[in-house]
């Protein structure tokens, strides 16, 4: 077998002249109606066939078809086939209307040709269905994973390409599935669509599929999450390619598959900007964003980017995060200018000197502290960071004229029963009161959870399930909004680019998600059973933690904007000159520098921020 494997450039050759002796012998007994020829006859077909040897077996060779690995041929190696005995084809007729050698007539020539190529294409097709077989043989198990394929288009072609060329030991294709009724019972690459969604939870049970691949990019958002419901349900490990047809030219389809997110099962629609007016101020202009290594932070750099700023600098106390996207910006934007400074918003005197080097046009606050359980052990570092950081950053921007000032806020800002909330508060009346008395544009956007963001649930869920469980969440009944982070970055500059100052602006995040029911769906989306393979443990609600989040308090009232997932909660009245008296309080404390008084924080905390209902 190896001797046949080296040597088999001369067996195609060998094949290849026993075609073309028998097509030019059997065309002209065909033309000529006679299976015995004449002698004058037999001369010219000899002649012919010396010369077609020579022309179709040059042509071949040019076209470089003996490189071909015959079990990995494909439709384009068989066009250059076709391509090849064309060409040779026209060269035979040459010789034969110029009369340079005796051979057949054009008749015979072009039956021959035809002959020829179909039967080097007809044995290669044949080689290449024994040699699969073959080689699937020799390379089967009984471990194969059986798998159902969502989609029955394009991707999907080149899925089943991929896994019956080189991944046919791993899996075992059961079928297709397709929404289009009319499709069903018809096959792609010889493998059947066996229904729509509605049949996924019967096919896999009959089926005992292990891993389905969902392939549809063209696909509405409440499409895709019904699907992946379905597919949940089943309880089999779902992969899922992007809805970027990009992905699939610039690298191999089945490094572009990826683990289903929870994200995927929001149904969102996709969100609309106005990218002219988020352009027209952020285009040419030096932009500062603080907590820029951080989940939200980081996104509102890699957004802000593509509007082309003049400068962005990006400021952090972490450095490995601040250095992260430093690089990550750096090498997706080289032509830019990126300044990534390693500085703390609680310390006033660094401040000025970077808003001084700088001058920056517009400001994003995103550092904060905003671990609600940490905070309610150590509130003083709360006060320190998010609400004396954020008065350094607000001053800062009003010394050095900045046009706009946006603080990322928080929902759990509104009734807050946590410290962290409370600051966070005290943080949006800061700006409103500041707005006031200053010539920036001081404005807020309030919103929930983001999902994947440092310290949300969704990783730490990803790791207890890795680990075999247990998943804990605090309360069976507990509830959160949740937003995508690019999503919520988006809305915020959305946001920025309509503000006038003084307005918290409040993100639709769609209806609120029981963390329970988010912690089922994390498992089986991991191809496991809750209760079973992975157990759910209430562990009771935390310091400062609420059932129900809001994003309203009662004296505020929501007013529309031009965008539908945008609205503006009602100003309340507070003046600069209160905020201060509120602070001078605050900073007697902070400078006590004793976390322990947690129940004297509290009191002065009620003190000022009425609407805090944090527990001594």
């Amino acid at each position: 077998m190896k001797f046949i494997k080296k040597h088999r450039n001369i067996y195609l050759r060998i094949f290849d002249v026993i075609i073309i002796f028998f097509s030019y012998y059997l065309a002209q007994v065909i033309i000529g109606d006679r299976l015995i020829l004449t002698p004058e006859m037999n001369k010219k077909v000899l002649n012919s066939i010396i010369l077609a040897i020579v022309v179709y077996g040059g042509f071949l060779q040019i076209f470089k078809t003996y490189k071909n690995i015959t079990r990995y041929e494909t439709g384009k190696d068989y066009l250059i086939y076709v391509l090849a005995c064309l060409s040779s084809c026209v060269v035979m007729l040459f010789f034969n209307v110029f009369k340079i050698i005796q051979t057949v007539d054009e008749r015979t020539n072009l039956i021959a040709s035809l002959i020829i190529v179909v039967s080097i294409i007809g044995y290669r097709v044949f080689l290449r269905m024994i040699l699969t077989d073959r080689h699937e043989d020799k390379n089967s198990n009984n471990n194969k994973k059986n798998v159902l394929i969502i989609g029955a288009g394009e991707a999907t072609k080149i899925l089943l390409s991929t896994i019956k060329s080189s991944m046919n030991d791993v899996y075992n294709v059961v079928g297709l599935i397709d929404d289009n009724e009319n499709k069903v019972n018809y096959a792609i690459s010889g493998k059947k669509i066996l229904g729509t969604r509605y049949d996924i939870p019967r096919i896999c049970k009959e089926n005992n599929v292990e891993l389905i691949f969902f392939t549809i990019s063209n696909i509405s958002n409440e499409d895709r999450k019904n699907i992946l419901e379905i597919c949940q349900e089943v309880g089999c490990k779902v992969r899922i390619l992007p809805g970027t047809k990009e992905l699939i030219k610039d690298k191999p389809i089945m490094q572009s598959f990826r683990d289903v997110k929870i994200e995927d099962l929001l149904g969102r629609d996709p969100i609309k900007l106005d990218n002219k007016n988020i352009r027209n101020l952020i285009y040419n202009k030096v932009v500062l964003v603080t907590g820029g290594g951080g989940s939200i932070g980081s996104e509102l750099c890699r957004q802000i980017m593509q509007f082309n700023p003049e400068r962005l600098i990006i400021v952090d106390i972490y450095e490995n995060n601040l250095y992260d996207i430093e690089q990550e910006l750096r090498f997706n934007y080289p032509n830019s200018k990126i300044s990534a400074i390693v500085a703390s918003v609680r310390d006033k005197n660094r401040l000025n000197e970077i808003f001084e080097e700088f001058k920056p046009y517009l400001v994003f606050h995103a550092a904060a502290h905003k671990h609600v359980p940490l905070m309610e052990t150590s509130p003083l570092e709360a006060i320190k960071n998010n609400v004396f950081g954020t008065y350094n950053v607000v001053n800062c921007a009003d010394e050095y004229d900045v046009k706009r000032f946006v603080l990322i806020s928080t929902d759990k800002a509104v009734n807050p029963t946590n410290i962290m909330g409370a600051t966070k508060r005290l943080c949006e009346m800061i700006i409103q009161a500041k707005n006031k008395v200053s010539k920036t544009e001081y404005v807020a956007v309030r919103f929930g959870n983001v999902l994947g963001s440092n310290g949300s649930v969704v990783p730490l869920f990803k790791k207890q399930i890795a680990h075999g469980g247990p998943v804990t969440v605090t309360h069976k009944d507990i509830t959160r909004f949740f937003m995508t982070i690019p999503e919520a970055v988006s809305l915020v500059l959305q946001a920025m680019s309509g503000a006038k100052g003084g307005e918290i602006f409040v993100l639709d995040m769609g209806e609120p998600v029981k963390i329970y029911d988010m912690a089922n769906k994390l498992i089986k989306l991991s191809g496991l059973e809750p209760g079973v393979d992975v157990q759910i443990k209430i562990t009771g609600l935390r310091p400062g933690e609420k059932l129900y989040e809001e994003i309203l308090m009662e004296e505020e009232g929501l007013t529309e904007t031009k965008h539908d997932k945008i609205h503006i909660a009602k100003p309340c009245n507070v003046d600069i000159k209160m905020i201060v008296e509120k602070l001078n309080k605050l900073r007697k404390l902070v400078d006590t520098n004793n976390n322990e008084q947690i129940n004297e924080i509290k009191e002065v905390m009620h003190e000022v921020v009425p609407t805090y209902k944090g527990k001594n």
